[in-house]
């Protein structure tokens, strides 16, 4: 391609597969997208509280989060390419905070349409159009219940005790027994290691048997 430059480039998006309201909220995820301001802007819409001291952080917070409108009911993430792991990322962080959401995932792909041309046209180069294909997720998050027969349906509170762990277990517990190359360094580790070994400690000096 090193005798070609790209013209232009168009893409297709795809449709969002779900049948929702038209005024359903459609939030684009992008690469550069952060995510503190996309939850602002779906907590915002589904209605949910600001957490404790949220607003002393942030003293725009409440004022940007609090809706114009009536909370609506159904919210649709979408992202393509490296987009698509921070549009799950936000749709977890809105399932933490808004309880009791039905999920509805589906995968499609958007049309990326490449025009190059010749750098010189008396080479007789013809021009290249390339069409290429763009992974797109599309996470739906409704708080009424949807269709389960569907592919990629996820009921509310499902994943709740994957992370939990036991009131009397400790999760560092096994990180301060063991030391920097993974040895315990409890009680038996600490003291002379010959005495540790049930053997008397030797010392060597030169010039004497």
């Amino acid at each position: 391609m090193e005798n070609y430059s790209k013209v232009r480039s168009e893409e297709h998006p795809s449709k969002c597969p779900f049948g929702v309201a038209p005024d359903t909220p459609e939030v684009r995820v992008k690469d550069g997208s952060k995510i503190r301001n996309l939850l602002r802007f779906a907590l915002g819409r589904m209605g949910a509280e600001p957490e404790a001291g949220e607003a002393e952080r942030d003293p725009a917070a409440t004022a940007e989060t609090a809706p114009a409108r009536p909370p609506c009911r159904q919210l649709v993430f979408t992202a393509s390419g490296k987009g698509v792991s921070k549009a799950i990322t936000c749709a977890e962080l809105v399932k933490k905070r808004v309880r009791g959401l039905y999920q509805q995932t589906s995968l499609t792909s958007d049309t990326l349409t490449d025009v190059w041309e010749p750098l010189e046209a008396a080479v007789g180069l013809d021009g290249l159009t390339v069409n290429r294909k763009l992974p797109v997720i599309w996470i739906l998050l409704s708080k009424d219940p949807l269709n389960q027969s569907l592919p990629g349906y996820q009921a509310p509170g499902r994943c709740d005790n994957l992370w939990t762990r036991g009131e009397d277990e400790d999760p560092w517990a096994d990180k301060r027994k063991r030391g920097a190359r993974g040895r315990f360094v409890g009680s038996q580790g600490k003291g002379d290691p010959w005495q540790r070994m049930g053997r008397p400690r030797k010392i060597f000096v030169s010039g004497y048997d």
